[in-house]
């Protein structure tokens, strides 16, 4: 299928990317496949500006905090607030995360670099569920989905796997083998250890079901409960900090005692007792398997093009996946190279952060601390998908006549900020849509009482709506 060259560029900085700057679409139009290509290199995604702390330095700012806390209450110090402490931890640490993130999606030159590494972040979705995963998020981004995203899925699932914000946000660290040296210490009452739980299978669960294999992919809940029996023992310092530990706070461990021993037996193979190698060779097989290699296509083939993905570009990106043993730069290669995903039709409805951010960037202004309470009343709360699936990549579940209302009434108040007094209407629409562009939005731009309102009618276009 052939494309007008206009045409190919502008899908490049809309479909893949975040939407068009103003120089965007020019800049692709000379070799719209290179263009993208380009965006692609080894050492992963750009990362958000500014002073930030490791996981680790965050968890220990908060065992501190829980020290300070339990020491005021000692001391009977009424003037003592943990409470507010921890709140201005949040808007410092998180929510300056969270904003800076925005703010790279919003200027950057690499739009489908940075639109691959959201993906993958709501693949391997951590949400803000507690204050511990509240501090630990942007970390997890940072350290766990940036720097892997253009290499092997293995490395990028071991990563997520064994970051501390996953083990916290989906219970690991609590998980003890039923028939391990701890577990067996704390029948016994031993100080220290009584309580420690049992064996959690949150995190065995959805790395079968929503990080590699997928649901209907034939694993069993036998293999559910078999591997998160060799996932036993990963965990984190300073989790009961009672039981003795070395390291610093906040960093990934392995309790070999927490750990439940010998031969596991998942998807029909035998993985010898081994500790942490246990866990580790699991992964390794499921990283190749070829259930997550479809798995991985379809929801790439869905986010990038269509809610009902095209079979061919499926198995094409599948064939990718397997063929490289899971390599991503090459799969994004796979995607550029696809002709379904350059197809004109536009078939993704943006989601509310797609959707600000484009905003942003056909504006040519940067995102700042103003979009977390917009993105709250647009129904997607920074760092908070509402379950581990990550959030919904469907349109019927953002294009609601509520959620359209509440944009136009955002885009009103954004382009009374934004829009110069000497701003080129059709000059702007050109820039950001290019040959995605259609006469009836042309006219209606045109015919505008203001550049501010022709700015709206812009943005609440059907093809600005649409990706």
């Amino acid at each position: 299928m052939s494309i007008d060259p206009d045409l190919k560029a502008s899908i490049a900085a809309t479909r893949f990317g975040l939407g068009a700057r103003p120089s965007e679409i020019a800049a692709a139009r000379p070799d719209p496949v290179a263009y993208l290509k380009a965006q692609i290199r080894p050492e992963g995604a750009d990362q958000p500006q500014g002073q930030f702390e490791t996981s680790a330095e965050n968890f220990a700012g908060l065992r501190q905090l829980q020290m300070d806390k339990r020491q005021a209450k000692l001391d009977g110090d009424a003037n003592a607030d943990p409470v507010k402490q921890a709140q201005k931890m949040i808007r410092q640490g998180a929510g300056g995360e969270f904003i800076a993130r925005a703010a790279l999606a919003s200027e950057t030159e690499a739009g489908f670099r940075e639109r691959w590494a959201l993906f993958w972040f709501n693949h391997f979705t951590v949400g803000q569920k507690n204050l511990q995963t509240v501090i630990l998020t942007g970390p997890f981004e940072r350290e766990a989905i940036r720097p892997h995203v253009f290499g092997r899925f293995e490395d990028l699932l071991v990563a997520s796997s064994s970051h501390p914000a996953m083990l916290i946000y989906l219970d690991q660290i609590q998980s003890i083998g039923p028939d391990s040296q701890y577990a067996n210490l704390g029948h016994m009452g031993f100080p220290g250890l009584k309580g420690l739980g049992g064996l959690n299978e949150n995190l065995a669960r959805e790395i079968l079901e929503l990080h590699t294999l997928g649901v209907g992919s034939g694993y069993s809940q036998a293999d559910v409960t078999e591997f998160a029996r060799a996932l036993t023992g990963w965990s984190i310092v300073g989790f009961k900090e009672r039981v003795g530990q070395s390291g610093e706070p906040g960093q990934f461990t392995f309790r070999q005692g927490a750990h439940e021993p010998g031969v596991r037996h998942i998807l029909g193979k035998a993985y010898a007792q081994g500790g942490i190698d246990q866990a580790h060779a699991v992964l390794t097989d499921l990283a190749t398997h070829p259930a997550t290699a479809h798995h991985v296509a379809v929801k790439l083939a869905r986010h990038f093009v269509a809610d009902d993905p095209p079979p061919a570009l499926v198995a094409r990106l599948e064939k990718s996946f397997n063929a490289t043993g899971g390599q991503l730069d090459k799969v994004a290669e796979t995607l550029i190279d696809s002709a379904e995903a350059w197809s004109p039709e536009e078939r993704k409805f943006k989601t509310p952060y797609e959707f600000l951010i484009s905003s942003y960037r056909a504006a040519g202004v940067p995102a700042g601390p103003e979009i977390a309470p917009v993105l709250n009343g647009l129904g997607q709360k920074p760092f908070s998908a509402p379950s581990p699936k990550g959030w919904s990549e469907d349109a019927a579940d953002w294009a609601s006549p509520d959620g359209i209302v509440k944009r136009m009434g955002w885009t009103e108040a954004f382009s009374a900020r934004v829009v110069a007094a000497d701003a080129q209407p059709m000059q702007i629409a050109q820039n950001t849509l290019g040959a995605r562009l259609t006469p009836a939005t042309a006219t209606a731009i045109r015919r505008a009482e203001s550049r501010t309102e022709a700015f709206s009618i812009l943005l609440m276009s059907p093809e600005f709506q649409r990706r």
